[in-house]
């Protein structure tokens, strides 16, 4: 019973993050909404469903779990806005060496997953957008 409180819990969390980090680019959105999309499957069916089928996240979730990958503009502008955010944050908050390397480690990692994963072709987006409006 704790558990699934503290999933749905840490779910809620991170959902508020990645809805912020639609409106601030120093936050990741997609990172966030795939974190709470697994503390609701395990937690909250009802949450999990409404996530799965929301307008603006539910395709980058349910492309991300059956390995369709990303859309090349999203991609696109993730790393933008990564590296804009992180480069403004380094200049401008973070000033000891060490924890400048160690934020630029975490975001090649991130930038080289980015790159890696599968690029959906528009054209296999839109085709399953006009399937999804048939049902």
């Amino acid at each position: 019973m704790y558990k699934k409180n503290i999933l749905m819990g840490l779910g809620i969390i991170f959902l508020v993050f990645g809805i912020t980090g639609v409106v601030l680019p120093v936050l990741p959105t997609t990172p966030f909404i795939l974190l709470a999309a697994a503390c609701f499957a395990k937690s909250s069916p009802r949450l999990y469903n409404w996530l799965l089928n929301n307008r603006l996240f539910g395709k980058y979730i349910i492309n991300y779990q059956q390995n369709k990958g990303i859309p090349l503009r999203v991609k696109i502008t993730s790393l933008f806005f990564l590296w804009l955010s992180i480069g403004f944050t380094l200049t401008v908050f973070i000033s000891n060496n060490y924890v400048r390397a160690v934020v630029i480690v975490i975001v090649i990692g991130v930038t080289i997953h980015i790159l890696r994963m599968e690029t959906l072709k528009e054209s296999a987006e839109i085709d399953e957008e006009s399937s999804n409006e048939k049902h």
